[in-house]
């Protein structure tokens, strides 16, 4: 499993890591089974939100991982609904009950809402002084949300971007991950398969991957992963509910692209214009 510098943290994080959305609607002992693979196999990189099943998703993480915190790289999320600068203490405890542990790695909000940036930053500072979280970033921020966020903080304290990207939505190479990997700040692709989109083997993109991922002894999924994981800034944190799907996603730690297998890959599924906003979900 590569591992690379996640932002300006000073940690090493796995490059696939593992996402919880909608995991809690799996049978539970399954889902923890296949969190307990992932870290068996080195995805210590486990991603959920407060937003995620009411908590459930939380509460499903922290019982998967009770007794292996320290192997753990823990990311959640705040609702921007909760990130005034007590929402976001509040909501920071309510998390770390739910997780079984006290600190949090890595906590982010969600998505720009009608709090202030400086007051919701405020907030993430004091519990970092407390240490309840030990670094801070944000999802779904575009160029200029991210430009305005080390405006307010100053250079180098803002961890990662989590962001939506698959291989039919391409849209962050365009100005997003540019302006991170210039600014140190780690991309975090979430819904890396595309919500159920993922290209079938009877497309002409799926023949694409099905083609490399016999000449790499692969999946078409590990294919994928390796691609949007090219860049030394970027991760992926898919989902799996089951320890199969776990397996299949680490397997896509180690595989190396050769620069035809890229230009293969960005001919099949290109990134189109440039949009008009980020794409989210």
């Amino acid at each position: 499993m590569q591992e690379r510098p996640f932002g300006g943290t000073g940690r090493q994080v796995p490059v696939i890591g593992q996402g919880t959305w909608n995991l809690e609607l799996a049978p539970r002992a399954q889902a923890i089974a296949a969190l307990q693979r992932g870290l068996d196999l080195g995805l210590r990189h486990i991603d959920t939100a407060e937003m995620y099943g009411n908590g459930d998703a939380e509460s499903l993480v922290g019982e998967a991982i009770d007794g292996r915190r320290d192997e753990v790289f823990l990311v959640s999320k705040v609702l921007p609904s909760n990130a005034s600068k007590q929402g976001v203490r509040s909501a920071c405890e309510r998390s770390l009950k739910r997780l079984r542990t006290d600190r949090l790695d890595c906590y982010l909000l969600h998505w720009r809402g009608s709090y202030p940036l400086e007051e919701t930053f405020a907030a993430f500072e004091d519990l970092q002084r407390d240490g309840k979280i030990l670094n801070f970033g944000v999802s779904n921020f575009d160029v200029d949300d991210l430009e305005e966020a080390v405006d307010v903080l100053g250079p180098g304290r803002i961890a990662c971007n989590q962001v939506l990207y698959h291989l039919k939505e391409r849209a962050i190479e365009h100005a997003v991950v540019p302006w991170c990997e210039d600014n140190q700040i780690a991309v975090v692709a979430y819904s890396p398969f595309g919500q159920d989109a993922f290209p079938s083997p009877d497309s002409a993109g799926g023949r694409v991957l099905a083609a490399l991922a016999d000449a790499h002894g692969a999946t078409a999924r590990q294919i994928a992963l390796a691609f949007l994981t090219r860049s030394n800034d970027v991760f992926a944190i898919p989902k799996a509910s089951t320890a199969d799907h776990t397996e299949t996603n680490a397997g896509a730690g180690d595989i190396m692209l050769s620069d035809d297998d890229i230009i293969q890959i960005d001919k099949a599924f290109p990134r189109g214009a440039k949009p008009r906003g980020l794409p989210m979900l």
